[in-house]
């Protein structure tokens, strides 16, 4: 017999008092962690338990008897049910406080430092319409709120174009308004959408695999030019050429109108053709006096402001001489590489992604930077000690790694060459301080500094500034 399946209890006037992962907040009772959606800390509710684990139960707020001090009024009319904006409900000197604790608890608690100082983080000037980039899903399959679900009557139309509800990867929320890019961003969704549904256009099936109508990115730029790009999933040329001609013919401020048809199972972009349809294939975004391409499969910074203050601390912390060879790992399109080569001797850049390293190398000469050298390749297989002695081997290492952190034998290569200093920037202060907990044999932390680059959410950025002990 399988195990028995415990009911939900009902816990009455608990304390929510922390943070924790995915934006959730911590409760306890009775010695036992609770992790609860939606709530914020110095919030006292009555609580349902619906999953009890060996180390943690799972629960949802019934009823808020007292509110938080530290709470706000949610600006977006999809808060709760959206997943993006976590913590929309808590003002934003709180969220800023939490980040840096965050920050601060991993370095401790993983990385096995003895903290002494962290520098209190730095806030984004602008909390909302502050990203670049947004991705949006088309689907058949839209996301019921109780109100539909509890009528019972047949809904004809379930065409969405929105955001993946979390944990439901085939159901989408229909935005209306988002609050996270400014305009034409909402402008041109909802025409696109109502457009569409005129023209009886069909909107993808993630089950059934097909539909017309795949997804859609926009990206801003602080020059004001403006991107568009379509996921088509059927190859139907007249209603792809029927969509675009009204984006084109709607939003004359669009300067790089693209599409795709991707056939695959999934919605990545990064081995599908991207097809300019009007306009040109990228946008350009300018860092200090430097000027960035920026393509459909480009990774770049999602809040330009922040990204120029991020730069500038990394910079700053670097202290780099004009003597100095820099490696930049996980160098992606070269924005930092190019943005500290005037202060060293030579930077080098590598990355996985080859059309990163293409545009690096296309925007240095853009910006008539001459001793940046670009490489591709794996960064666990061509960080080897064969290239340190082709290229030299580094004063000082810069590394920017996806959340994921680096590659343990990266780690190890890094030890080997003992570079002066290493200044480890990372979305992801869990698997930074992972990463620590192995280099601190040989290397003492001097600076932390956290950047918030997503208010609103849980991530938080943090630049790590290590230097050699071992003489």
């Amino acid at each position: 017999m399988g195990r028995k399946k415990r009911k939900p209890f009902l816990l009455k006037e608990i304390l929510i008092t922390d943070t924790a992962f995915k934006g959730k907040s911590v409760a306890k009772y009775d010695g036992n962690v609770i992790f609860i959606n939606g709530g914020v800390p110095g919030d006292l509710c009555d609580i349902t338990v619906y999953k009890k684990k060996r180390k943690y139960w799972e629960a949802r707020i019934e009823k808020i008897i007292n509110y938080s001090e530290k709470r706000d009024k949610p600006k977006c009319e999809h808060f709760g049910v959206c997943g993006g904006c976590k913590w929309q409900n808590m003002n934003y000197k709180s969220q800023l406080q939490f980040k840096q604790k965050e920050v601060q608890n991993n370095l401790i608690k993983i990385g096995g430092i003895n903290l002494k100082k962290i520098n209190t983080i730095i806030g984004s000037k602008d909390q909302y319409y502050y990203r670049n980039k947004m991705e949006f899903t088309f689907s058949n399959k839209r996301w019921l709120n109780q109100e539909e679900i509890k009528s019972k009557k047949e809904i004809k139309n379930k065409n969405s174009l929105g955001f993946h509800i979390p944990g439901m990867f085939d159901k989408v929320l229909d935005l209306n308004t988002c609050h996270l890019q400014r305009d034409p961003s909402n402008k041109i969704r909802l025409s696109v959408k109502k457009f569409a549904e005129e023209h009886n256009l069909t909107f993808f099936d993630l089950k059934e695999q097909k539909g017309l109508l795949r997804n859609l990115l926009i990206r801003t730029a602080s020059t004001n030019d403006l991107m568009v790009l379509v996921q088509f999933y059927e190859d139907n040329q007249i209603s792809i050429n029927l969509v675009l001609e009204h984006i084109k013919s709607s939003f004359p401020s669009i300067t790089s109108l693209l599409y795709t048809i991707n056939q695959k199972a999934n919605n990545t972009i990064y081995d599908q053709q991207i097809i300019c349809y009007h306009g040109k294939h990228y946008i350009t975004e300018k860092i200090d006096s430097l000027q960035f391409k920026i393509g459909a499969k480009t990774f770049f910074q999602t809040n330009t402001n922040q990204t120029n203050i991020l730069y500038q601390k990394t910079k700053e912390l670097a202290k780099i001489k004009k003597n100095d060879i820099v490696y930049d790992l996980y160098t992606g399109t070269g924005t930092i590489a190019q943005y500290i080569a005037n202060e060293a001797k030579k930077v080098i850049g590598i990355d996985s992604v080859e059309e990163g390293i293409l545009a690096a190398k296309e925007n240095a000469k853009i910006n008539n930077i001459k001793n940046c050298l670009f490489y591709t390749g794996d960064m666990k297989e061509i960080f080897s000690d064969e290239f340190i002695e082709i290229n030299g081997k580094p004063d000082i290492i810069i590394t920017d790694p996806p959340r994921d952190g680096m590659h343990k034998k990266v780690v190890q290569q890094i030890l080997r060459i003992q570079s002066k200093r290493i200044v480890y920037v990372s979305c992801n202060s869990a698997t930074q301080s992972r990463d620590l907990s192995l280099l601190k044999e040989q290397y003492k932390v001097i600076n932390i500094q956290p950047i918030d680059m997503f208010p609103q959410t849980h991530h938080v950025e943090n630049i790590l500034v290590l230097e050699h002990t071992i003489k």
